[in-house]
């Protein structure tokens, strides 16, 4: 990989410009509190008020736009360099965002939405940058459960839970965060209740193989290369990816705190527009082998580039027999539609909170992503690095029970579900 970036940083005019190909400014800015906007362009001037920043992230496939932004310089010219901080645990992640030790991280939507509102640990005010990717985490089964029970997918997992009394322990890797929902979503999708018929655990995304491999858990949920990693090491299989429950679903989220983009806006806009560069490189298929060989170094992943690799280029294995090229593969810019920070996305997160009980109440699902999700900053940005702007900020997907979702019903959406807390 080379530093193969052109030297010029667009103008507000050529912000303007690009705008207009995708979604006004002026419509951009309605959706957007007038604190924010304010701070644009702060004292007149693109320049980041902070040259270096610290951005955190958890040792997994994704991270790679941090990685390659780092390591590639592509924050030259930008006027911005960013070092990377490997981090132990996504506790590690946000007590180390809120209390100001890193200017951003590498992050699970979920937890920035679980701070914003207070039950992922202490309530602080977050800003959700820009979306990191889409897809590329799974769901991976013992293969004790195959071997003594006979369990290879949903169904005979769901009649083994209704036919033993034994506890069955599924880990996730936050209480909020993105695996939490998606193993949540996918048990309820098989007629289980993941707050009642099993027992959830929390584990750090490395740790997962090594804890399955000594019988501490019966399946997890995780992001790669953790899931090909007990395929590999034949201890796990693959039951279910993340894109089977929700194909092109929202996964990592470049997040800061709302004091932290209010102090430095140009900064935060250079760090977005820096990685909306590196995530587009990583898409480029010709770029993908070389980038598993970079992140699979000790300092990032520390996992064998072959265990990276194959999924990370659309290859799966399931390690009981089936074999496929995903088309729904772990993305990271597909023409800007990875990146946006969708509204819809956010208050998803929202509903799903509100189902399991973590929400007590329904809040204003609209209101906080507004506030969480920096829409007209994330559209400055991607006027800088050229990057195309949807229309809308919402978008609908149907999931693996059918139901669709599309922002416009939040609260009877989080309601509507025959399995919740």
């Amino acid at each position: 990989m080379t530093d193969h970036l052109q030297a010029a940083t667009p103008s507000r005019r050529d912000f303007l410009k690009t705008c207009a190909a995708g979604v006004s400014a002026s419509a951009i800015t309605t959706l957007i509190p007038a604190g924010v906007k304010s701070a644009a362009y702060a004292g007149g001037s693109d320049a980041p008020e902070k040259a270096a920043v610290k951005i955190g992230f958890i040792p997994l496939t994704d991270c790679a736009p941090i990685v390659v932004a780092a390591t590639q310089n592509f924050g030259k010219k930008y006027g911005l360099t960013i070092t990377p901080s490997k981090e132990a645990s996504w506790a590690a992640v946000r007590d180390k965002l809120v209390n100001g030790e890193l200017d951003a991280a590498h992050v699970l939507y979920g937890l920035i939405y679980g701070v914003q509102m207070g039950i992922g640990g202490q309530q602080k005010n977050m800003a959700t940058l820009m979306t990191l990717n889409q897809n590329g985490q799974g769901i991976t089964l013992s293969n004790q459960l195959r071997e003594e029970k006979k369990v290879v997918d949903g169904a005979s997992l769901k009649k083994l839970i209704s036919a033993e009394p034994r506890e069955y322990t599924f880990a996730q890797t936050f209480p909020t965060g993105t695996h939490a929902m998606w193993l949540y979503y996918w048990l309820a999708s098989i007629g289980v209740n993941p707050l009642k018929d099993v027992k959830t655990i929390v584990v750090p995304p490395p740790q997962m193989v090594a804890n399955m491999r000594i019988g501490n858990m019966d399946g997890y949920c995780v992001g790669e290369p953790w899931n090909a990693r007990a395929v590999a090491d034949k201890i796990g299989f693959t039951v279910a990816t993340s894109q089977d429950i929700w194909a092109g679903h929202p996964e990592k989220v470049l997040g800061a705190t709302a004091d932290f983009v209010k102090q430095y806006p140009n900064t935060a806009r250079a760090m977005v527009a820096s990685i909306l560069e590196a995530s587009r490189y990583i898409d480029a298929k010709a770029n993908r082998a070389s980038v598993a060989k970079l992140i699979a170094d000790k300092a990032y992943v520390n996992a064998p580039e072959d265990v990276i690799v194959q999924r990370f280029m659309g290859n799966y294995d399931n390690g009981i027999g089936k074999r496929w090229q995903d088309p729904n593969l772990m993305k990271f810019y597909d023409e800007g539609k990875v990146s946006f920070p969708y509204l819809s996305d956010g208050m998803w997160f929202l509903t799903q909170h509100k189902r399991w009980g973590l929400l007590k109440s329904d809040p204003d699902y609209l209101a906080i992503a507004k506030q969480v999700n920096q829409i007209e900053l994330y559209t400055q940005a991607a006027a800088m690095a050229k990057v195309p702007v949807p229309k809308d900020p919402m978008r609908s997907s149907k999931l693996i029970d059918g139901k669709v979702w599309d922002g416009k019903d939040p609260k009877g959406y989080a309601n509507s579900f025959a399995i919740k807390a």
